[in-house]
């Protein structure tokens, strides 16, 4: 029997957001007759917090799917703000940036792979800030980020599922950055998806409409 463990952050923690509506969780359960879901993920959760969702790994579980590195990011936004004499200078500080990003996620990666589960990867979507530079400036910055996890993906044989497509319209955000009933509903059907498929061929797959 198919029991998926959801790990990371409110991408798929969101219940608090969607104001009694289904969150993730409940409708991927609605997705998996016969199957299981569980929710380790945790809002707000970073990186560095994986390990301790992983402590409590159900013994049956047999595939994980990780959203996590969006609260990195944001706690790594002020790089947008800081002032800096030449579009080389800028260009240096998000590679140093990425640096740091890619150092915690394959940590947090190699974590999750010693579990020896059929793993999912999931992008970090595009916030949806009513500012449409601030929108337009983190779009752009994160694309930086999501390449490391496009690329640890790509290296590991890991399913790709691609928020940034998935979460394409402003109506999938309950707020800047949490997945409202709608957005919900499409990270769990391409969550359902990555299960109906064997996993040992699913490896490198993006997943943007299931």
């Amino acid at each position: 029997m198919t029991h998926a463990v959801l790990i990371g952050d409110s991408v798929f923690d969101n219940a608090a957001y969607v104001r009694g509506g289904p969150d993730v969780l409940r409708q991927l359960r609605a997705l998996l007759p016969g199957g299981r879901a569980t929710l380790r993920a945790v809002d707000g959760a970073v990186l560095a917090d994986v390990p301790r969702q992983l402590a409590g790994l159900p013994e049956d579980a047999t595939h994980l799917v990780v959203s996590a590195g969006g609260n990195d990011a944001l706690r790594a936004s002020g790089v947008l703000d800081g002032p800096v004499r030449s579009v080389a200078e800028a260009i240096d500080r998000l590679a140093s940036t990425q640096d740091r990003f890619r150092a915690e996620y394959r940590a947090m990666l190699d974590a999750v792979l010693a579990r020896g589960r059929p793993t999912a990867l999931c992008t970090i979507y595009d916030p949806r800030y009513p500012d449409p530079v601030r929108r337009r400036l983190t779009a752009t910055a994160l694309a930086i980020l999501n390449d490391v996890v496009t690329r640890e993906a790509a290296a590991r044989s890991l399913t790709l599922l691609d928020l940034r497509v998935l979460c394409g319209e402003d109506a999938d955000f309950a707020n800047p950055i949490e997945p409202s009933v709608q957005g919900g509903e499409k990270i769990a059907a391409a969550i359902a998806a990555f299960l109906r498929r064997d996993a040992g061929l699913a490896g490198g797959l993006i997943i943007a409409r299931p």
